[in-house]
């Protein structure tokens, strides 16, 4: 919840039928009490003599020009100027950021600037303190994530301008991305193989949580500053954190620090109530990894193939989830009702995961919930084009199947790709595919955003259907990689140009007796031999 609506994204109950991303009017030169819903007769009358209609067939009046008339003369004059002043309509959001710096008409694209600027620190984020992680560790990286997010999204409240609102959104972004990346891996790290699933998947409905309490902020307060200490306020209780967490021990063994390790172990081992030996770990016991470069990738034209169609994966189920997310304001019907099942829809995505991911197959489940939510989001264009305000949750309906779809894609994607790529680059491989997933987060408010610039019903369409078009392309193309389910998994690069051949397509044979075990490990953080289920957003 660290980030909030930039932009009012609801009309009035009488204009219900016309969601936009914000509305607003013209103000009328010299009257100083202006508002936007109509005050009397006499202000209706000034507003029908001064302010054009709009050419949008969703609106009444135009949002950016005046009549170049007088307020009480005979002139009508049909020449028109921009305005210097607005009024907004007050109904969902009281203010926002972008009302209460007009940032509208020719200003209007700046509100998918500063998305994508937080996008940006995402991205920045996940390198940056991704890699710190590996050289401080991962619960000091993880502080540091804290103490940025609470200073950052608290500093954002009082942002006097838009420069200092992006460059906070950035850092927020970044701190976002530490926090959330970090704590994934540790939790990852902190269990054996056979539990990583739930570790993985669990996780996401807490994400869903955010967004779904996230709302309820936004209809209790309806005012920016309000929504964004409101939302910054938990990141204090993070800080109390440091007590509670352990360090990783993978990283301190990485690190050569054994003992600290064993000491994590034996705490866990006691709280679960099973016994292991003493110095379960030495020096000795630890083999050094063989490890690989990303170029490795490209070497070959069966690999390049799986990396690019893995890529394109990432970079389009993030664009369509978080785009789908910044598109619920155009829709239609009740903002609040909207943003709530946008959020609530995840958890069934997620819950389809866990009970079909070991089922049915990795590729299966991802392909059919992307090409499925794909063709959801794509039929909506009917209904906006040709329906009545009464079809008008038809509409919803279809872009939150396109969510459902896509959060469950987000799920099976991260465990998928973690799999297909070969051990020696399997953390280069992860690393450049969720920066492809940034990309795709930086493009999504433009997509969003497509109908400040295509007036109309078509306007508001055309987001959702190239969010379904790429969604379908993405599945479709998913088909071409291998099945992991069961499979044993690439080590080498050889292996990884033979996986999914039959001589490969051998079922994986557990090591370890989990009928009769004592300790559970595995020899690398995301080497998921029996099956690793992942889903972050960051």
């Amino acid at each position: 919840m660290a980030y909030i609506v930039l932009t009012d994204q609801q009309t009035p109950e009488s204009l219900s039928r016309r969601p936009h991303i914000l509305l607003l009017l013209c103000a009328i030169p010299g009257y100083p009490n202006d508002t936007f819903a109509v005050q009397s007769p006499s202000h209706e009358a000034l507003i029908n003599r001064l302010i054009p209609p709009s050419t949008d067939e969703t609106l009444d009046y135009a949002k950016c020009e005046l009549y170049d008339r007088t307020l009480d003369g005979d002139d009508n004059s049909t020449d028109l100027k921009e305005c210097s002043d607005w009024v907004y309509d007050k109904t969902v959001f009281i203010n926002t950021f972008t009302s209460e710096h007009d940032i509208v008409c020719g200003d209007k694209m700046k509100t998918s600037h500063a998305q994508m600027i937080f996008f940006g620190g995402v991205l920045i984020g996940a390198i940056g303190l991704g890699s710190l992680s590996d050289i401080i560790g991962r619960k000091k990286t993880l502080y540091i994530s804290f103490v940025m997010l609470l200073g950052t999204t608290l500093g954002l409240a009082w942002a006097p301008d838009f420069l200092t609102f992006c460059i906070l959104r950035f850092l927020i972004g970044a701190s976002c991305a530490g926090m959330f990346m970090t704590a994934f891996v540790i939790g990852m790290e902190l269990v054996g193989p056979s539990k990583r699933m739930w570790a993985g998947i669990v996780i996401e409905y807490f994400f869903a949580l955010g967004m779904v309490i996230l709302g309820g902020v936004g209809y209790a307060f309806k005012e920016w500053k309000s929504i964004q200490i409101a939302c910054a306020a938990p990141s204090a209780f993070f800080l109390l954190y440091w007590w509670f967490i352990p360090e990783s021990p993978r990283w301190l063994i990485s690190q050569g620090r054994v003992d600290e390790a064993n000491n994590i172990i034996q705490k866990a081992a006691k709280v679960n109530k099973v016994t292991i030996p003493e110095k379960i770990l030495t020096t000795d016991s630890i083999e050094e990894p063989e490890s690989g470069r990303l170029w490795h990738l490209f070497t070959s034209r069966v690999l390049l193939i799986r990396t690019l169609i893995i890529f394109f994966n990432w970079c389009v189920v993030s664009m369509v989830y978080y785009g789908l997310s910044l598109n619920t304001g155009n829709l239609g019907g009740d903002f609040y009702i909207n943003f709530l099942i946008s959020g609530l829809v995840e958890f069934p995505a997620y819950t389809l995961c866990l009970l079909l991911l070991d089922r049915i197959g990795r590729r299966l489940l991802h392909s059919s919930c992307m090409i499925i939510g794909g063709i959801a989001c794509i039929v909506t264009l009917f209904p906006m084009l040709y329906a009545d305000e009464s079809l008008q949750p038809i509409t919803v309906a279809l872009a939150m199947l396109g969510k459902v779809g896509v959060a469950a894609a987000f799920a099976v994607i991260y465990v998928w790709s973690a799999e297909l790529y070969p051990t020696v680059v399997r953390n280069a491989g992860m690393g450049a595919s969720s920066s492809c997933a940034r990309v795709g987060g930086m493009v999504a408010p433009y997509i969003a955003d497509l109908s400040k610039v295509i007036e109309g019903n078509f306007g508001r369409a055309v987001p959702l259907v190239v969010f379904g078009g790429a969604s379908v392309v993405a599945g479709i193309l998913s088909l071409w990689l291998p099945e992991t389910n069961n499979r044993e998994l690439p080590e080498s690069l050889e292996d990884g140009r033979r996986f999914g051949r039959k001589e490969f397509a051998e079922k994986y044979k557990p090591r370890i007796d989990y009928d009769n075990k004592a300790f559970e490990s595995d020899s690398g953080a995301v080497n998921n031999e029996n099956g690793v289920s992942t889903g972050t957003k960051l």
